[in-house]
Order: structure tokens, then C-alpha cells, then sequence
């Protein structure tokens, strides 16, 4: 592994907490020219009520489309006239953006940030814009199998859970939406408090917390509403399968799973490697050797792990020709059920940690896997020096710990099975 000292840690990555609460992390790379800027909010999905599902995401796309002091054309001109860009996105647990400027631009890139948080106006020309193009999303994600497999998986192993809600909401949910609502939903949520910003790039990390302090340091939301606890899971008793159907749809998208670990649980380096062997690796690792290369059943079959601030799960994905969705899922089983039983071998072990080792520094070449890096310590409270710890963590996994871990979340009597197509 690249040498640990070149790898972010207590001794390059700043941090500062400013007095409004916002946390900034900063690590200067002077062979770039350029900075990035990404971040995330307390104003995820989780706050959406769910007669009005896709409030937040609706919230946070508009930002951009008018604030107090420039219209929709002017935030976009004054970005694209140094070369910069700027957007929005929202997940279940927070909102996040993502920019990037030449150095010298990122008081420029601040600003605007600063206006788009603090300042949007939602005009109302705009905002029945930005519904058209969401009800358009959201008719494209219902022909969408993969999509439709994955919103029936969730809504089944996450029943009666926030995650069982897409963040996009549904079509008559956006429809409810009202321009109230955007301001509402913006007065009681977006504020400083809980904010976390990082900047990685062509700039000293003092100056980068100067900039932020000058742009955002003074804002103050006492409406800001704290964010709900999670919900305990209510684990599944028995396997479950359910197919939605699409008409005239030409592949079958199937997905099968259960819960897996969050990511702060100390299975989560175990589990992330078992996954990798299990269906990653390589060729997509034992699942797509077993259902793609030897059978010729799926276009794709992978396995993978979504761990995060709450229960995760742990799931196959593959799309196949609709006649062949009874026989890719029994391949699936089998595989499962050898992974449980046998475990891992000690080359696949060996080669699966020389992977996770030897790809964390090719992560960290760009300003964007750095800043990403930062956010994820911060996050999940890693830690400033976990990348140091990192090669440690990984050795230290036996073929016994992912055993153990594999035989800990997967019960091959309580599954989802869900698939989507004709």
C-alpha cells in the first residue's frame, strides 16, 4: 500500500467546528489547480411526510433555480464563466452538494453555495418546471425493471421503516407538493447545525475555513428542527417473493437479500469482504462466475452491501431473460448457501485484502475521492486517522470472521425475493 504517511490523517486533514456549528475538514494538494467543495445537511428525506414523499429532494433541486439576489440564468452564468459547477442531491439522512472551482474561484463557488442554502426563492415558473421533469423521472423509474426490483425489495425488508420509502417519492405525492411546502421545508430544516463541509484542493486548509467562515460562518436558523430517531427494524420471519409486473419488457431484473450490517458495526470490514468474494471481485466474484460465465443466465450478476447510518442490507442483483428468473434465482440460493456453509478459501481471503489495500490509494488520487474520504470519516465518526489504521483492519479479517459474519446476517429461510418484468 502506498506509503501511510501520503495517505490522509491527524497530521494534513484539518478540522474546525465553527461557533453556528457547521464542521469544515480541509487538506491542501498544491499539484492541483483546482478545489473541491461537497458537503451534507441535515434535511434528508426522513423528514418527508409521506402524503408528501419527495419534498426534500423537490427542496433541495431548487436551490438553484433563484435566490434573493440572482435568477436561475445568472447562478448558472457566473458559474460557467470560471468553469465551475455546482449541484444538489438528497439521500434519506441528509442532503448533500457537490462542487468545483480553479482555486482562485472558491470564494466565487461559496457564495453561491452560501445564496442556494440561505437564500433560495422557489419562483413559481421554475418550480412547476422542475415538478414536469420530476413526474418525467419518475414515469421512466416505472418501466425501469432494475429500479422497480429495487423499490419492491425495500418495501418489503424494510416494511413499516423510513427506508422502505423511495426518496423520490411517487407521482401523486409530487403532485401534492405545493410551493408552501418548498418554504416551509426549508425554514424548518436547512440550517447550519449538524452541517459538514469539506474542501480538498489548491488551497491552505486555514484559508479554505477563512472563506467558509466569511461565506456561512454567520448563518443561524433557531426554526431548525432536530433530526427523528430511526425506528427499531422489525426483522423478517420468513422468505418472501414478490414479482411486479411491466409489460413488455424484453429482461427480468431480480433482486435477493436480507439485512446486513451499518456501517459502524464492527461486522462491517468482515461483511464488506465476504461481499467482495461473494459477488464482486473479478468477474463479479462467485455469483457472476456461477450465473454469468458458467450458465449464461444473467446480462449481470453481482452482490453488494449497503451499509450506512442505520440497518443496511445485503443483496444479490442480477438481470436475466424472463424465462430464466426461477432457475438464476436457484443458482443464487446454491451460492448462498455455500457461502454459509463453507465459507471463504484462504486465496480468495488473500486476494479479496490485496484488492481492498491496494485500491484505497488509487481512491485518494483525485481532490473528489480525498473530499469524499473526509466526509465518510466525519459521517460514521471514523476517525482523522483511519486511513492509517486502514491496512490493520483489513489484515486483521480471518476466513472464521467472515464465516461467522455471513452466517450472522444471511438466513437462507428469511429472504426478499423480489424481481420486476414481464
Amino acid at each position: 500500500m502506498k506509503n501511510v504517511n501520503s495517505l490522509p490523517g491527524p497530521d494534513d486533514i484539518y478540522r474546525e467546528v465553527l461557533p453556528n456549528g457547521i464542521t469544515v475538514l480541509s487538506r491542501s494538494n498544491f499539484n492541483s489547480p483546482s478545489v473541491v467543495v461537497t458537503g451534507f445537511f441535515e434535511a434528508g428525506a426522513l423528514f418527508d411526510p409521506d402524503e408528501k414523499l419527495g419534498l426534500a429532494e423537490y427542496t433541495s433541486l431548487a436551490l438553484m433555480r433563484g435566490t434573493r439576489s440572482r435568477t436561475f440564468d445568472e447562478i448558472y452564468n457566473a458559474l460557467e464563466s470560471v468553469g465551475a459547477g455546482l449541484g444538489f442531491n438528497t439521500g434519506v439522512h441528509k442532503s448533500g452538494f457537490h462542487g468545483r472551482s480553479l482555486a482562485e474561484d472558491l470564494h466565487l463557488l461559496l457564495e453561491l453555495l452560501c445564496e442556494a442554502l440561505t437564500t433560495p426563492v422557489f419562483p413559481k415558473t421554475e418550480m412547476e418546471k422542475l415538478r414536469a421533469q420530476l413526474l418525467t423521472g419518475l414515469a421512466i423509474r416505472a418501466e425501469d425493471t432494475s429500479d422497480m426490483a429495487s423499490m419492491v425489495f425495500d418495501n418489503i425488508l424494510f416494511k413499516g421503516h423510513p427506508y422502505s420509502r423511495p426518496e423520490d417519492g411517487f407521482p401523486e405525492t409530487i403532485r401534492e407538493i405545493k410551493r408552501g411546502d418548498l418554504v416551509k421545508f426549508h425554514r424548518e430544516h436547512y440550517g447550519p447545525r449538524g452541517m459538514v463541509i469539506a474542501i480538498v484542493g489548491g488551497v491552505k486548509p486555514e484559508d479554505a475555513v477563512k472563506q467558509v467562515k466569511r461565506a456561512l460562518g454567520g448563518w443561524q436558523n433557531k426554526h431548525q428542527k432536530n433530526t427523528p430517531a430511526l425506528p427499531s427494524l422489525k426483522p423478517l420471519k420468513r422468505t418472501i417473493n414478490k414479482h411486479h409486473r411491466i409489460v413488455g419488457k424484453s429482461q427480468s431484473d431480480l433482486i435477493i437479500g436480507t439485512n446486513g450490517p451499518m456501517r459502524r458495526d464492527p461486522e462491517f470490514m468482515s461483511a464488506s469482504i465476504g461481499n467482495n468474494i461473494l459477488g464482486q471481485f473479478g468477474m463479479m466474484g462467485r455469483i457472476g462466475d456461477v450465473v454469468r460465465e458458467k450458465s449464461g443466465l444473467a446480462y449481470y450478476a453481482y452482490s453488494s452491501l449497503s451499509a450506512g447510518l442505520g440497518p443496511g442490507s445485503w443483496e444479490v442483483s442480477a438481470g436475466v431473460n424472463p424465462q430464466n428468473v426461477k432457475k438464476a434465482s436457484e443458482l443464487i440460493l446454491d451460492e448462498l448457501k455455500r457461502f454459509i456453509q463453507e465459507g471463504v478459501t484462504a486465496d480468495e481471503l488473500a486476494d479479496t485484502k490485496a484488492n481492498f489495500i491496494g485500491r484505497v490509494p488509487l481512491s485518494l488520487e483525485s481532490n473528489g475521492g480525498v473530499a469524499n474520504a473526509l466526509l465518510n470519516i466525519e459521517r460514521h465518526q471514523l476517525g482523522l486517522d483511519y486511513y492509517h489504521r486502514y491496512q490493520g483492519l483489513v489484515e486483521e479479517v480471518t476466513a472464521d470472521n467472515v464465516l461467522t459474519t455471513a452466517r450472522k446476517f444471511i438466513d437462507l429461510d428469511k429472504l426478499v425475493i423480489a424481481s420486476a418484468g414481464p
